[in-house]
């Protein structure tokens, strides 16, 4: 069990980004079944393998983190991987675990400027470009019994897609205020300097925001 002081910085869908002073959460099928003493040996020999504080937690369910208890939580490229009801589960779990206060940060593909670049764009195959950018298609059907298990213990299809004023009218809905468009680098708490990837911000939706 994390103690209290490591409960003040939460991460959700950590993948292979697991900074320390951080309580580092991951629902891949795979953390958990690395943990496993002889299937996780097998997996561990498939792939890059998770860090060893990586934790198994699902946002969409329940985190082990007590009400109140995180002063940060930050997530990177996870909520447009929920469907919209797992969507809405994750926020207001974040909301239930941050303490008065606390801030929540987020970064997700930005809807609004993929379908700029669409419209924008001359090209015969922009249509396929946009479908492939938003991962919301499937080029290929899984064949075999490998690639049928890599497709479903993997995350990689994007499931709901937002633009800011969407996803700051759902952030409101769950009680979040002071709503607003971040940028790379704009909140000064040292904390973030661990975790925050600029290459992730790139074209992308930055929001932050507070518990009342």
């Amino acid at each position: 069990m994390a103690d209290a002081a490591t409960n003040r910085f939460v991460q959700y869908g950590c993948g292979l980004s697991a900074p320390a002073g951080w309580r580092n959460f991951d629902a891949s099928p795979t953390l958990r079944a690395k943990r496993l003493p002889l299937l996780g040996l097998l997996l561990r020999r498939v792939g890059a393998p998770f860090p060893e504080n990586a934790e198994f937690g699902d946002v969409t369910r329940r985190l082990p983190v007590a009400d109140n208890a995180a002063e940060l939580v930050y997530c990177s490229h996870v909520l447009e991987h929920l469907p919209l009801d797992g969507f809405r589960a994750a926020l207001a779990e974040t909301f239930r675990i941050l303490q008065p206060g606390g801030i929540f940060r987020l970064v997700v593909p930005d809807l609004e400027v993929l379908i700029d670049q669409y419209k924008a764009s001359n090209d015969d195959d922009a249509a396929v470009k946009f479908v492939r950018d938003t991962i919301m298609g499937q080029e290929t059907r899984p064949r075999g019994l490998g690639a049928s298990i890599r497709d479903m213990l993997g995350n990689a299809q994007h499931r709901w897609m937002w633009d800011y004023r969407s996803l700051a009218s759902e952030l409101a809905a769950t009680g979040f205020i002071a709503i607003r468009r971040a940028q790379f680098g704009d909140n000064a708490n040292p904390a973030l300097s661990a975790i925050e990837d600029e290459s992730r911000w790139i074209d992308c939706l930055g929001i932050e925001c507070r518990k009342p």
